[in-house]
């Protein structure tokens, strides 16, 4: 027999944020944590891909919908060092670079919205860019 835990119940059904990160396995706990004292008991909605904000239409995509769907009203895009994604050129001015860019265009897209750019590094600690 599969227990499944009983999902919240949101009657307004939205969510305070959208979480974008990479897939790396190496981040998951430092990412379970951040989200959960970040957002307590608030709902966000999470998308993880290889590279983070590499693929930026996807991620901008991604955004939109949660906006439409769920009424977000921010956006947490975590790039993060040692990214396979990125290979040789995933620097932290490279990654810099890229959330800069992201920011720009969701802004562009959807002005209303708050978006918070962060680092994580292999140690765990999360950077504002």
């Amino acid at each position: 027999m599969i227990l499944m835990k009983k999902l919240p119940h949101s009657p307004s059904h939205t969510a305070r944020a959208i979480v974008v990160s990479c897939i790396d396995f190496r981040f998951q706990d430092f990412l379970t944590e951040w989200t959960k004292k970040t957002f307590k008991k608030e709902g966000f909605d999470r998308v993880a891909l290889a590279g983070g904000v590499k693929n930026l239409p996807f991620v901008i995509d991604q955004v939109d919908l949660s906006h439409k769907l769920h009424h977000i009203k921010e956006v947490y895009l975590i790039n993060h060092e040692d990214c396979g994604a990125y290979g040789k050129e995933g620097n932290f001015q490279k990654h810099k670079k890229d959330l800069l860019k992201a920011k720009d265009e969701i802004a562009k897209k959807i002005p209303s919205l708050k978006v918070f750019l962060l680092y994580l590094t292999l140690s765990g600690k999360f950077q504002k860019v």
